[in-house]
This record gives structure tokens, sequence and C-alpha cells, in this order.
């Protein structure tokens, strides 16, 4: 009977050998590519330990990786998912904000936590976020950590500066992932971007692959792209 609900639903339970603490995580919901673009992320991802997802807003990048790293976690093949990103909003930093670390950082963790909600179910997150196999941290208190057995994704990297990048790219241990997603024309800091400065030095170098997004490759709607599209032709003002 059981197997006859995975084949007519097209999904097989991963996770039924059950760990002290632990629950079944879930089904794994596999992640289709909209376009050639996101087919070459995705392909990237598996075969290299750091990709480079640049270009505009509404491309799929966030959705594709952290669906992608959920996935991974389904399947016990990864131990955890940290995600981070600079807290940069209207030239303010967390400390500005109100709160303890973790209630500053949450609204910056929204994108991602609709995500891995959806492939992983609201109350699996909740525990998984409880058994620390989903952290968030914010890039400004990485130092000391080692990024071993899991997957990282770094997005807004185009808000970091090189500093940062290179403390961010020094934490990665064995066996991971490491996902860089941003948008060079986006950024928000003062001075150079080290996202920037990252691609130019390690575009080449074996285990490192940068994916381009461009504006053709936008899949949240037909409005948006041409939005973009008019942002970026000054003859449009």
């Amino acid at each position: 009977m059981e197997r006859e609900n995975r084949e007519r639903t097209g999904k097989e339970r991963v996770g039924s050998e059950r760990h002290r603490g632990e629950e079944d995580y879930g089904y794994v919901k596999e992640v289709v590519p909209k376009n050639e673009v996101q087919g070459h992320y995705l392909i990237s991802m598996e075969s290299n330990q750091l990709t480079f997802g640049i270009g505009p807003a509404g491309t799929g990048k966030t959705y594709v990786c952290t669906a992608h790293a959920a996935n991974l976690l389904l399947q016990r093949k990864i131990q955890k998912i940290i995600v981070t990103r600079p807290a940069v909003e209207a030239g303010k930093g967390l400390g500005f904000l109100p709160g303890t670390i973790h209630e500053k950082f949450e609204p910056y963790f929204a994108p991602f936590r609709h995500i891995l909600s959806s492939v992983l179910g609201a109350r699996h997150l909740e525990n998984l976020q409880r058994l620390e196999k989903v952290e968030i941290q914010p890039l400004e208190y990485i130092r000391g950590l080692t990024f071993d057995n899991c997957f990282v994704i770094l997005d807004e990297a185009q808000n970091v500066t090189p500093e940062q990048m290179k403390l961010f790219l020094t934490r990665i241990g064995e066996n991971s992932t490491v996902v860089i997603n941003g948008d060079i024309t986006q950024k928000d800091i003062p001075g150079e971007s080290g996202l920037k400065d990252a691609m130019e030095r390690l575009k080449g170098l074996k285990g490192v692959k940068v994916i381009e997004f461009t504006e053709d490759d936008v899949v949240r709607s037909g409005l948006v792209k041409e939005i973009l599209r008019r942002y970026r032709d000054p003859a449009t003002k």
C-alpha cells in the first residue's frame, strides 16, 4: 500500500530512519529549472564547491539554491543549512535596530523562511531550526565559525565589503557547498563591492563557477522583466 501511495504521488518519503529528538523531515520536491541558466545554476551547485549566482532580482537565484539545499537536507546529504547576508538597509546595520541579534535579523530571513517552509513545511522548519540544522547567521557575526558538512547561502552579496567577503570565504570547510548570490548593479554600500572583487579573483579557479543571469532570465512576470529593462535604459527616463 505504501509503495502504491509513493507511485501515485510521485514522491518518496525521505528520512524514515528516526533519530532521538528528530522527526521525519518530509518529502523531496524536485527543483525544476524554469530556463537554461537556472539549469546551469543547479548543475554548478551539484558539481562545484562554490557557485556565484549573479544577476537581477526575479531570476530565481534565491529560490533555486534554497530549495535545492532543503532537498539535500531532506535526503540527509548535508548536516545543516546556513543562511547569511549583510544587514544593510538604508545605510543602517543591525546595531541601529532594537531587539536581540536574531530578532534584528529575522526580517532579512523572511524570503528564505517562505521558501524553506514551502519545501520542508512550517512545522518541520521550526523543528530543524530548534535542532540547529537550519541556521540564520548575520554576516557580521560569522567570525570564528567553520562551515563543515553544510550548505551555505550568502545572499545580497553586492553589499559585502572585500574584507567581509574574504572573512566569509575563509570559513569554508570540508564537504560543504557554498552559494553566493547578488546583483552588482544594486550595491547599497560605499566603496568597492566584495562580490565583484571575489568574482574577479576567483573566476577560473577549480571548484568555482560563476553563473550570470540577465533580464531575459527573469521568471517572476513579464512586467518585472520590462521594469528592469526600463530602469536599465537611460533613454526611458
